[in-house]
């Protein structure tokens, strides 16, 4: 493995958003690569292109050495002393959620007129979800997620064969990729979880019952690709678990689980309908080797996890990502009609742009073919329909005009999508 890996897409987002008026906030899941990006990548990027260093001031408020600086009575009036001229100041801040007040203080930054601001968090809730709203319209965000695929094989010393065998199983955690053994990636994916993301999500929602967050982990990291909502997630608990825990307190814990990264809500959308479908839903891992942690590697069905790397890759490339649901009627047996429903593993959207994805492993049959684009050939729109699978040897079109293409060509490749 070689150390530097280059995180070029998510540099292009942070240069195309200079000196916009706006505070750009980098975030995504802890240990993803948000400090790296912002603190070596991007610093280097302002250097070369002439930035002087004086210019370039950091902060990361999860430091000890920065303690002090969480108060925003010392950290605002320190800010405004590093502007000593007219030339323009880019400030990189990490963890922002740490300092107190940290909306108005950046705010108060931004309006300076020679101030860019640049920060990252690793949590929804304080970053709200919707951060435009929460900084009355100046917040500019850049979502990062751990490495994709692509960038996974940059610096892989491998066929892309083995690199997907070991992408699925260890995910793309930067820590964990550049570890030398798989006993060191096991080890640093256990202690990520028990050090940083559980106990984070414990400390900031104050949760009692730590036991039962995280037997509701283990559940979810069991049915990736599964259709559930809190009141199936309640069932299995009491079944299994022999636990008094209630729908409504399942409900809280995905989202902690949602504000912390770790896990991302694909919704149904009724496509003949035109509208979303409450529940159930499904609920996908941002990285594929911390749900596998939370199962000890037992039950890495390739199935699921090829259609969770799909999905995250998708939400990469920037597309919001729906599951397709298609009601039909059609003749039964005895020659009533009979009505049935029809799944589309995603709907993705972006701009103008809409395509609809099967995730299908081994198609190894014309029947397992059949079956697979059955939903597609009930859509009555226009837009393209892929199958993905591990098999295809080339991309090629159906007599349908359905796009089929490998896993791999798909991860590598983003402008395959249009071809």
């Amino acid at each position: 493995m070689e150390n530097e890996i280059k995180r070029d897409y998510y540099l292009d987002q942070l240069i195309k958003r200079k000196n916009n008026g706006l505070i750009k906030i980098v975030t995504g899941i802890r240990r993803c690569g948000k400090s790296y990006l912002l603190r070596t990548i991007f610093k280097n990027h302002l250097i070369e292109s002439g930035v002087d260093e004086g210019h370039i001031i950091e902060m990361a408020f999860d430091l000890y050495d920065n303690i002090e600086y969480k108060d925003p009575k010392v950290f605002y009036p320190w800010a405004k002393e590093q502007i000593k001229d007219e030339g323009t100041y880019y400030f990189l801040l990490d963890e922002v959620q740490l300092l107190d007040e940290f909306v108005s203080v950046l705010n108060g930054l931004a309006d300076q007129k020679n101030c860019d601001v640049f920060v990252t968090g690793s949590n929804a809730k304080f970053l709200s979800r919707d951060i435009a709203t929460e900084f009355g319209g100046r917040g500019d965000e850049v979502h990062m997620y751990p490495l994709s695929f692509s960038e996974f094989m940059s610096v892989y010393d491998g066929n892309r064969y083995d690199g997907w065998n070991e992408y699925i199983t260890y995910g793309g955690i930067p820590l964990v990729v550049l570890a030398e053994t798989e006993e060191q990636k096991m080890a640093i994916l256990d202690n990520l979880f028990k050090e940083t993301y559980i106990s984070d999500i414990v400390k900031r929602n104050k949760i009692r019952n730590v036991g039962e967050m995280e037997a509701l982990l283990d559940i979810l990291s069991s049915a990736i690709g599964d259709l559930t909502n809190p009141n199936k997630l309640h069932k299995t608990f009491k079944s299994v678990n022999r636990s008094k825990i209630t729908a409504t307190t399942i409900t809280k814990y995905i989202e902690y689980l949602e504000d912390a990264f770790l896990i991302e809500e694909a919704v149904r959308y009724d496509i003949k309908g035109k509208s979303y479908i409450g529940t159930p839903l499904k609920y996908y891992f941002m990285d594929m080797g911390l749900r596998n942690a939370r199962i000890n590697y037992r039950q890495i069905e390739i199935t699921h996890s090829m259609e969770n790397v799909i999905y995250n890759e998708l939400r990469m490339r920037g597309f919001s990502v729906d599951v397709g649901n298609l009601t039909i009627v059609e003749n039964g047996k005895d020659g009533k009609a009979v009505k049935k429903q029809l799944e589309v593993d995603f709907i993705c959207n972006k701009g103008s742009k809409k395509y609809y994805i099967q995730s299908a492993y081994q198609l190894g049959t014309e029947e397992k073919l059949a079956q697979e684009i059955r939903p597609f050939l009930k859509i009555n729109d226009s837009f393209k329909k892929i199958v993905i699978t591990s098999d295809t040897p080339k991309p090629c079109y159906t007599d349908e005009g359905i796009l089929m293409m490998n896993v791999y060509d798909f991860l590598l490749n983003p402008e395959l999508m249009d071809l």
